[in-house]
Order: structure tokens, then sequence, then C-alpha cells
């Protein structure tokens, strides 16, 4: 591990020689992880993506990609675009991007299960904002909004998210 990676750590997670309150799944930490059961995955994890709500903040980083209103990512297990960012609506998923919360205002998209998603291999594993302090997500890691977005600013394409088993 490096000090580029993000590493979950029982305190939060450690980046650039910070440390960073965060939470993860309501379903704890799970090397065998499966739809639905709210765990954040055991492993290393690339960020492959970078969104953000252009009509609420300023771009965070030269490559983050504007959501608009029909974006949504596919939950939808079995559907030919499970675990992959598309434009909707897409019947049977609740992954609306553009939520009326602030919870996707940044969202930093991992590799898990992607780009080949294997169908109940879970989905969507994001680093977003939280709902409040110590508030589990649905496997997610979260953040508090500041902290997510100096994040934001300093993640590249390929940086590691570092989740220990």
């Amino acid at each position: 591990m490096t000090a580029d990676d993000l590493v979950l750590t029982p305190r939060g997670v450690r980046f650039m020689g910070r440390h960073v309150p965060a939470t993860h799944g309501r379903g704890g930490i799970a090397a065998d992880k499966r739809e639905g059961d709210g765990a954040t995955p055991v492993g290393s994890h690339q960020i492959v993506m970078m969104l953000y709500r252009p009509d609420r903040i300023a771009r965070p980083a030269p490559w983050a990609r504007p959501i608009g209103p029909r974006d949504v990512w596919c939950d939808v297990d079995g559907h030919p675009d499970y675990n992959h960012l598309v434009r909707g609506p897409v019947e049977g998923t609740d992954e609306r991007l553009m939520r009326a919360d602030p919870l996707y205002d940044i969202i930093l998209a991992t590799d898990w299960n992607w780009p080949e998603a294997v169908p109940g291999g879970g989905s969507a594993i994001f680093l977003h904002q939280w709902r409040r302090p110590g508030y589990p997500t649905a496997g997610c890691i979260a953040f508090r909004r500041d902290h997510l977005r100096w994040i934001a600013e300093r993640v590249r394409p390929g940086t590691r998210v570092v989740v220990p088993g």
C-alpha cells in the first residue's frame, strides 16, 4: 500500500497522510459480497469514474463527468446493463444518480464487479457523501461533504481503494 491508496480502517479512511472519518456498509465488511447484502467488499478496488451534479457543485476534477436526470446505475440482477451507468429509465432499478438529497453530488465509482459484471455479485460500490456521521451505507464508503470534495480533488483514475479483510 502507498500513501496514494485510500485504505479503509476502523477509524475511517487513510489517504495522503490523513485520516478521514468514513462509514461503510450496514452489512459490515465481506469477502463474499452479494447484491443487496449491504456489505462493503474486501479487496483492492480501483476508482474508474468520477461523476458529479453540475447544477449543485463545480467540477471537482478535470476528468469528472456530469450527471443528469436520466442517469442511473443499473442494479437489476440479470439485466444486460447490470452494474453499469446507463441512461434511464431502467425498469426495476432505484439507483437514480440525480437524487433530491446531496448523497450523490460527487460519486467516485469503483471497479467492483465491473466492467464484466457477474449476476448477483453486487453493484455500485461508490465513494459518496454520508447521510450523517456513523450512519451506514448500502455497501459504499461515505464521507462528510468537505472531506469527499478534498478526496475527489486528489484522486485520479486507477487510485486504489483498499478494504482489508
